[in-house]
């Protein structure tokens, strides 16, 4: 959903492309098979007593992959119980117990896993974050510096020695221990911010400026850069300067909860304290950034390790505990997300934030009246709301509330007293809603403002051209729309089944074969495209083949309106005077 690509903007340090190479004893646990509701039963002692060594593994396994790792590490250590010698088992165990977030007990087994294996850095990384929790700095240095072997561990260990040596008062040593890290170019923006948020807590000021500039250089849309250095200036007397650096970001992602917080606080004349105010704090920022950019670039279950150490060393840091949250959407776990997003304090300004999520999560695992009432509690709250309003409308709209889902879209607009680009996206989906009310003038006009504020927006184009083709108007247009779109999204679907179809309602089958089997190549378990070629096939004579796509189409649960038209087909075959598979089913491409 394209909001929820939004939201995670929110949630920390943006970083260009990493290559990343997992630990194998990581992949353990294994992918979520896109089960969006995940029974989670963390199992009783009488219920583990009764399972053999073999039946507790089995059950952990499968735990583990369905991301409970709750039930994984109950399992495993039932396991590790009836067979103690056993290190696969505790590895196992230990990392379970380490995704689960009970850190204390992790490190315990961290203790047995290091006897195993002395250089397990992912032991000798967990050993090394409780000691600079409990200030024993020189043996979390130690056990840190342990835990080095590729990219990210050797980032991640140098930066968290660092911190353990500005914990003992040596804050230069730290500094030079950044530096002197080689690697990867995109290692620099970490170097920066890290020792300047170091040379800010031991006094060297103009040390501190000098990184943040240099990082902020390196990426201006880095929320923890921009707020770091934002908050420099404003306590260095450039407070003018400050509002620059945070207007600039704000132009770039508007109404960021946490830049607007700032802005208002420098209007009211107050300078803005550092981001991390001791060795503790400053660690679990490096480990919160590399945790939500290795959750954001496909390495989820590393990812998951340094956000629940991140939030070990700051139980109650927003932005981890968001990042946290959205890594179990993202490995469809809507159950553990809203546990996550429920941690977030309520004084903070991502509260807010957190509540959209929960309940956009609890409309994903069927809860919908909850998930409408506490939106519907925000928007009383702040009727200008516009995030909460977006988020109702989406829930209404994916639930086929039509008339309902494009009023709540109405009262949004009614806030945005300038629309501007950014603005496209309301006026689509409120389209979206009133041409499936059947109110096409209200459609229309909304899709065509949505191209005026949004010129040439591949899905707008999209779906106006297809409306248009459906309906035998503005043939010519409509095409020009759709190719257009096509061009800007070649590899999108839902976009070239679009062509294809608009093709086949222009009698051009053909065209229209050509274009949707690339379409189902692009989408292969999607029950409209799979359904569209069937009619193409069977128009052009392939009618075996016609047959085997709508079988298919069958066989992926289409909606039942649709259903009822592929069963009638398989039947008796395409009638002649059919020319529409999707009439009363959904526009594809929508956006949702």
């Amino acid at each position: 959903m394209i909001v929820s690509i939004l939201f995670r903007r929110l949630v920390g340090v943006v970083l260009g492309a990493l290559l990343l190479a997992l630990p194998a004893t990581l992949s353990a646990q294994g992918n979520a098979q896109g089960n969006s509701q995940i029974s989670t039963h963390t199992p009783s002692a009488n219920e583990l007593s009764r399972l053999s060594a073999s039946g507790s593994y089995l059950a952990a396994r499968h735990a583990g992959v369905l991301r409970d790792a709750g039930a994984a590490a109950a399992y495993y250590r039932a396991a590790l119980r009836r067979d103690p010698k056993n290190s696969e088992l505790l590895e196992r165990a230990f990392l379970s117990v380490l995704a689960e977030g009970d850190i204390e007990e992790a490190v315990r087994l961290a203790e047995q896993v290091v006897i195993f294996d002395r250089n397990d850095r992912i032991a000798r990384l967990v050993i090394g974050v409780r000691g600079l929790k409990q200030k024993k700095y020189a043996p979390a240095r130690q056990s840190l510096m342990q835990s080095v072997r590729g990219p990210i561990t050797d980032l991640a260990a140098t930066l968290l020695a660092a911190w353990s040596s500005y914990g003992s008062g040596e804050a230069k040593g730290a500094v030079e221990a950044i530096d002197k890290l080689q690697g990867a170019d995109w290692y620099a923006l970490f170097k920066d911010l890290h020792a300047g948020l170091i040379h800010d807590l031991a006094g060297n000021k103009k040390e501190a400026g000098k990184r943040f500039e240099n990082a902020y250089k390196l990426d201006a849309t880095a929320l923890r850069v921009v707020q770091s250095y934002g908050s420099w200036l404003s306590r260095n007397g450039k407070k003018d300067e400050a509002m620059k650096v945070f207007k600039a970001f704000d132009a770039q992602l508007p109404r960021h909860p946490l830049i607007v917080e700032a802005m208002e606080a420098i209007d009211k004349g107050k300078s803005l304290p550092p981001l991390v105010d001791s060795a503790q704090l400053g660690a679990a920022e490096v480990l919160y950034g590399l945790g939500a950019a290795l959750g954001r670039r496909g390495g989820e279950d590393l990812g998951l390790v340094y956000l629940q150490l991140a939030l070990y060393l700051a139980p109650n840091q927003p932005l981890a505990l968001l990042s946290l949250a959205d890594l179990y959407e993202q490995v469809k776990n809507p159950q553990f997300a809203i546990k996550i997003y429920e941690r977030v304090p309520q004084s903070s300004p991502l509260r807010r934030n957190a509540d959209i999520q929960i309940a956009a999560n609890l409309d994903t695992i069927d809860r919908t009246d909850e998930a409408k009432q506490r939106l519907n509690k925000l928007i009383t709250n702040r009727s200008d709301d516009l995030d909460a309003i977006m988020a109702l409308g989406n829930i209404l709209r994916g639930r086929k509330a039509f008339d309902e889902c494009a009023a709540v879209y109405g009262k949004g607009i009614a806030t945005i007293a300038k629309p501007e680009r950014s603005s496209w996206l309301i006026f689509y989906f409120r389209g979206i809603c009133n041409e499936r009310a059947k109110k096409w003038d209200l459609a229309e006009a909304d899709l065509k403002e949505a191209l005026n504020l949004f010129a040439d927006q591949p899905h707008v184009l999209n779906y106006l051209g297809y409306s248009w083709i459906d309906q035998g108007i503005n043939l010519d247009e409509g095409m020009r729309m759709i190719r257009r779109a096509v061009e800007q999204r070649p590899d999108d679907g839902y976009i070239v089944d679009s062509l294809g179809w608009a093709y086949y309602r222009l009698g051009n089958h053909d065209e229209a074969v050509k274009q949707l089997e690339r379409a189902v190549e692009l989408k292969p378990d999607d029950p409209t495209i799979n359904d569209h070629l069937g009619d193409a096939y069977w128009k052009t004579g392939r009618t075996l083949e016609a047959r085997f796509q709508w079988s298919h189409a069958h066989d992926l649960k289409p909606e039942p309106e649709d259903l009822a038209k592929i069963k009638q087909k398989l039947a008796t075959g395409l009638p002649e005077d059919t020319s529409s598979a999707v009439d009363a089913g959904k526009k594809p491409g929508d956006g949702g």
